[in-house]
């Protein structure tokens, strides 16, 4: 009897785990609109990789600067930096798949388009789009760590790369039986409202990303949940979850022998400063460059100081450096 009981007890719970998710609703979000409809003047939409990306420009000629945000931002987060950039060549900045304005499918043919393979395709795609053979990476937290592995499967095309406090040691990925878990038709059902989480901690991150948070403007907050208005903007999310991975990167950083400017303020309480000083230290052809009173995002907090580590960095790339 006793066993019977046990079976009965254990039929009844995986009963609740495999139909129990289902009974949670998900409702449709509401007021979402198609990216077009939350573009700027200066937007643009690009057919690249059969994904329609939003892109910004400006300047003209060489150096060429292509801008990798990171999680949960979008090219937004570079607005303060974007002019100085052109000063100096064509800047390029875009909106990586699951986040700011650039299409969000939910069924693709062939290569997943929020895969890490794909991110790098992108890059590259952007790269042959606008005729430009060489580019200089400039990728901030996980925008960075797409830099690099464009630099390792294309070297021919980068010359360069800037990291901003990049995601190389800690995380890049949930373990493969978090993803299988993850993966699975009740995870699948309930992933959208896990991504809606940042509907209601986006401030409190935006306010860790930064060294005083009483300085964040408040047009900051606005242009980061900007992009929540989008269609199917927590679905992305969630397949954007299910496909990352950890990048490897910290088992590969002999392979970097290209020049490097690692960026980092003093106070990043996301990926920990040390770590950004331990990558400069690590790469074989690293420079440093730590940005005082400033978090995860300098070259927000601070654009005037962040671009001069830029400047710096640029002039031992030249002969007369």
């Amino acid at each position: 009897m006793k066993k019977r009981i046990v079976l009965v007890f254990v039929a009844i719970l995986l009963l609740v785990l495999l139909v129990g998710p289902f009974l949670v609703p998900v409702p449709p979000l509401e007021g979402t609109r198609p990216p077009q409809a939350l573009a700027d003047p200066d937007s643009q939409f690009l057919e690249i990789n059969g994904l329609n990306v939003h892109v910004k420009t400006r300047g003209q000629g060489e150096p060429v600067f292509v801008l990798l945000h990171g999680f949960g931002a979008s090219l937004y987060s570079w607005q303060a930096v974007m002019e100085p950039f052109s000063q100096l060549g064509t800047v390029i900045a875009y909106d990586r798949p699951a986040f700011g304005l650039t299409e969000r499918p939910l069924s693709w043919e062939g290569q997943n388009p929020y895969g890490p393979e794909a991110q790098v395709a992108l890059v590259i795609g952007l790269l042959d789009h606008f005729g430009i053979q060489q580019a200089i990476l400039v990728g901030n937290s996980a925008g960075g760590t797409v830099a690099m592995q464009t630099a390792l499967a294309h070297p021919e095309r980068v010359s360069a790369l800037i990291l901003v406090d990049p995601a190389v040691y800690n995380g890049g990925g949930a373990p493969s039986w978090t993803r299988l878990l993850f993966s699975t038709p009740q995870m699948r059902h309930l992933g959208p409202l896990v991504a809606r989480q940042i509907l209601t901690r986006g401030p409190e991150l935006i306010e860790t990303a930064w060294h005083d948070p009483a300085q964040i403007p408040p047009e900051t907050i606005v242009l980061y949940r900007k992009p929540l208005q989008a269609e199917n903007w927590d679905k992305a999310l969630w397949e954007l979850t299910l496909a990352s991975r950890a990048s490897g990167l910290a088992e590969r950083l002999k392979e970097f022998s290209l020049p490097v400017l690692v960026i980092t303020g003093d106070d990043d309480r996301i990926v920990p400063t040390a770590d950004s000083i331990r990558l400069a230290g690590e790469l074989p052809n690293a420079q440093l460059a730590v940005i005082p009173d400033a978090g995860h995002v300098p070259h927000e907090e601070r654009p005037a100081a962040f671009m001069k580590a830029v400047l710096d960095f640029l002039k031992t790339m030249t002969p007369e450096g």
